[in-house]
């Protein structure tokens, strides 16, 4: 019987899973399974329970995050580069406690081109939007365009991606439909494929938002003062037309807000919140959303190096037109992040505490919500056998012309959920030939992995290291720890803990009681314009017509 974090007998969690509450949102039927209290983050949850909550509200690598509320309920997306299943949807009730709804897709389309890992290609920056009672989601692919899917239900399924502007370095679109039924795109450019950057653009769009009609016309040009202008966010409000957008680079930015009588401007320009005296550097990119009580608030992203893009919860309030996000202590009208603050007040009743999932006890058909691949799956990469309990990981070949993982697609990763944390992860090797291996692996630029090989017909544990992996160098290994040969088939207990600046021990049991510490202490690093990440692969260098296995009885994050 498997043993649970929150000390639950399997049959009694899953007993409570099946009796958790449920919640209505509002939207004919969607009701979503509320997350009960055993299975909150063991490591970080944002709502203090005293009417305040602490930042970050989703202490993960959400980056460039996205909100539309409709009717009570809270909606946010953000990037998910080559991850799959990707764009994520959340919901909240109040923006403090969130739970991951869904995924917009399982596969990243084009097909073909995301089977292979992809880092920091992919979807960037998206907006979300609630329009003639359907979701929309914007998103730019920077080397093919600017897509569009649709969805009745946040939940899915949503539709196939429309290209509305077939186009290289076109980044961060958001839509605003007018009160006049027009419709407009604002967008940026990435440097790195347009040859230029920090300059923000308008075009007239359809009114069912597929395509756009006209020319692109160039509304700011940040030179001058704001370099790295990227991430436009649209609204309108008392006449004005208003584009937030951050500026001065992801670790050390801060939020301008332009506004317009006219959509095409010209636009007055206005810093309103930078790190101002707190710890929170460059609050960057980021959405306005309001309640149905009539406060407003504003969610961003701060660069946390190795553990991503965490998203942050500030007040906000309107003088003189312009927005004021978090404090102002000095009352200029530029305004600071805060560390903590009374939660939103809502006409809904108190929600339950949430927090995305972490932990998988693997009892499920399918995987939690928390997992993505590095690159579209196969089918036959897992196999979920919820009778058992287990999640089976069949070894994949390594791709011809292999030098590190970076090149891999089978890597099972999930975000990291806090600074502080260990993951422990209990299972069993069943290899068929020389060379396979089941490992739990802290994946970035740099990354680190302690695997259970199957070496001359005897299994080993190693811990290998890869520095600059991005650069094809060769990974390093500690000398083998042969595993008792007594304890073939037996299960094994893998572990990493993180301590703050993510720097990691692994260590192994055979008993769950005592860990051995194997290799040094590694730093982890972020990945391509993500965080590091926590997970799993099982992966072989023989040439066989069969595979060997590792089936996973449950993976914690305490």
């Amino acid at each position: 019987m498997k043993t649970h974090l929150s000390r639950f007998s399997r049959p009694f969690a899953r007993l409570l899973r099946l009796a958790g509450l449920l919640v209505f949102t509002g939207l004919p039927g969607l009701a979503l399974a509320q997350t009960p209290n055993a299975a909150l983050s063991k490591v970080w949850v944002p709502d203090l329970g005293n009417g305040r909550y602490q930042n970050p509200v989703l202490n993960a690598d959400y980056s460039d995050p996205d909100v539309v509320r409709v009717g009570s309920d809270f909606y946010l997306t953000s990037s998910s580069f080559n991850a799959v299943p990707g764009l994520q949807i959340l919901h909240s009730k109040d923006l403090v406690n969130w739970t991951i709804l869904g995924s917009v897709f399982k596969e990243q389309p084009p097909l073909a081109r995301y089977r292979e890992p992809q880092h920091g290609n992919g979807v960037w920056a998206p907006a979300i939007r609630y329009h003639n009672q359907e979701f929309y989601i914007y998103y730019p692919d920077p080397d093919l365009g600017i897509f569009v899917t649709k969805a009745k239900n946040p939940a899915g399924p949503w539709s196939a991606p429309v290209c509305v502007k077939e186009a290289k370095g076109w980044i961060d679109p958001c839509p605003l439909w007018d009160a006049d039924g027009k419709a407009y795109l604002v967008h940026g450019f990435a440097g790195s494929r347009a040859g230029i950057k920090t300059i923000l653009a308008v075009s007239p769009m359809s009114a069912d938002g597929q395509r756009l009609l006209g020319d692109d016309v160039l509304v700011f040009d940040g030179h001058a003062g704001h370099p790295t202008l990227e991430g436009p966010k649209f609204y309108k409000r008392n006449g004005y037309y208003y584009i937030f957008a951050p500026a001065g680079g992801v670790p050390t930015g801060w939020q301008l807000v332009l506004r317009s009588r006219s959509v095409y401007g010209p636009y007055e320009e206005k810093i309103v919140m930078d790190q101002g005296k707190t710890p929170i550097n460059g609050p960057h990119q980021g959405a306005w959303v309001d309640t149905d009580t009539g406060e407003d608030w504003f969610l961003h992203f701060q660069d946390r190096g190795a553990y991503g893009r965490v998203v942050h919860l500030q007040p906000m309030v309107w003088k003189n037109d312009w927005p004021v996000i978090g404090e102002d202590p000095d009352g200029d009208g530029k305004g600071q992040p805060v560390l903590s603050y009374r939660k939103p007040r809502i006409k809904s009743p108190a929600q339950p505490l949430a927090t995305p999932p972490t932990s998988d006890e693997f009892g499920r058909v399918t995987l939690g919500r928390q997992w993505q691949w590095h690159a579209n799956p196969q089918d036959y990469w897992a196999y979920l056998n919820p009778a058992a309990g287990v999640l089976r990981l069949y070894s994949v070949p390594l791709p011809e012309g292999y030098k590190n993982l970076w090149q891999v697609p089978n890597l099972l990763m999930q975000k990291l959920p806090a600074e502080v944390f260990t993951v422990t992860t209990k299972l069993t090797f069943s290899p068929r030939v020389d060379g396979e291996k089941v490992a739990l692996l802290l994946m970035g630029l740099d990354y680190a992995y302690l695997a259970l090989s199957n070496q001359g017909g005897k299994l080993q544990l190693i811990q290998s290291v890869c520095k600059d992996a991005d650069k094809g160098t060769a990974e390093t290994s500690t000398p083998a720890v042969e595993v008792p040969a007594g304890r073939a088939g037996q299960p094994i207990y893998l572990r990493v803990a993180v301590k703050a600046g993510a720097k990691c021990q692994f260590s192994y049991s055979f008993d769950n009681q005592t860990f051995q510490p194997l290799g040094a202490e590694f730093q982890a690093r972020e990945g391509k314009w993500i965080g590091a990440k926590v997970g799993l692969f099982c992966s072989r260098t023989a040439k066989f017509n069969d595979s060997g296995n590792a089936d996973v009885d449950w993976f914690h994050i305490d």
